[in-house]
């Protein structure tokens, strides 16, 4: 039976190294009805605690810890099997771009800056809410997703890992898997599908290049396209629109957002 999680349903480890930050999130964590809520200090200890229990499903997490970084932290969570569907959010005052891509690739559900407000946190409890639930079902039910055939090409696995998850959460179960363009075009010459989803930056042909590609030369050239990035040149991005693509996502990759550009795209492929 498909699982819905209610907020009240959130299991919380909250790594905080300042004891006022700490107190503040705990606080506000509280007053939007989260009740079970661990704090460490050293993500060490939240990793020893996960290895003797497993039902916290959210982590909230400074960048900077005292014993390595929250993106050190994650790419450990998503490199094992047992923790690799907790969902993750950030609370950071960093906002470069460079530093908070390695997040965004390996799948984080929010990035909340520092200061934050309620509704900063609100939304990313919703967005984490959305990750862990199972029945994100479309409204349209004409769409079947369960026939529909997907090509997911990202070059990180944790982002393909972490898209695949809200996708099943969708009701798509058909999903194949590419690490880069040319892996990609191979699979569209292969196999049928019915919806490209791809990541903006990959190495060897990156998503432009393969849009361009599946537009001007694959014979399914027609294939709803799904860009899904953190790329966020405004020309870069125009660009990629002239190549072809159905629709564009930022990463992270929030499921209601999703939800609501396969309607579209789906919907517009119907006769």
């Amino acid at each position: 039976m498909a699982k819905h999680f209610s907020i009240s349903e959130l299991r919380v480890i909250l790594l905080e190294p300042s004891a006022a930050q700490n107190k503040l999130i705990t606080a506000k964590l509280k007053l939007l009805g989260i009740g079970d809520i661990i704090s460490f200090e050293l993500a060490s200890q939240a990793l020893a605690s996960l290895k003797i229990d497993n039902s916290p499903n959210l982590i909230l997490s400074a960048l900077y810890l005292k014993d390595m970084t929250g993106i050190d932290l994650l790419i450990q969570l998503r490199n094992n099997p047992d923790t690799q569907d907790i969902a993750f959010v950030l609370i950071s005052s960093e906002t470069q771009p460079k530093v908070l891509e390695p997040l965004r690739q390996l799948g984080a559900c929010a990035i909340i800056p520092k200061p934050f407000t309620s509704e900063n946190l609100d939304h990313a409890l919703c967005v984490s809410l959305d990750y862990l639930s199972e029945d994100l079902t479309l409204d349209q039910d004409d769409l079947d997703l369960d026939m529909l055939r997907v090509l997911l090409v990202d070059d990180s696995k944790a982002a393909r890992n972490y898209m695949k998850k809200v996708l099943e959460n969708l009701g798509v179960r058909n999903i194949k898997e590419a690490a880069n363009g040319h892996e990609g075009v191979q699979m569209l010459e292969e196999s049928v599908f019915d919806l490209l989803i791809t990541d903006y930056n990959m190495p060897e042909m990156d998503g432009k290049e393969l849009i361009e590609f599946v537009r001007k030369n694959s014979w399914q050239s027609n294939i709803p396209i799904l860009m899904v990035s953190s790329e966020s040149d405004g020309g870069r991005l125009a660009a990629v629109t002239q190549a072809g693509v159905s629709g564009i996502c930022d990463k992270p990759f929030e499921p209601s957002v999703v939800r609501g550009l396969l309607e579209k795209i789906l919907r517009d492929q119907q006769p």
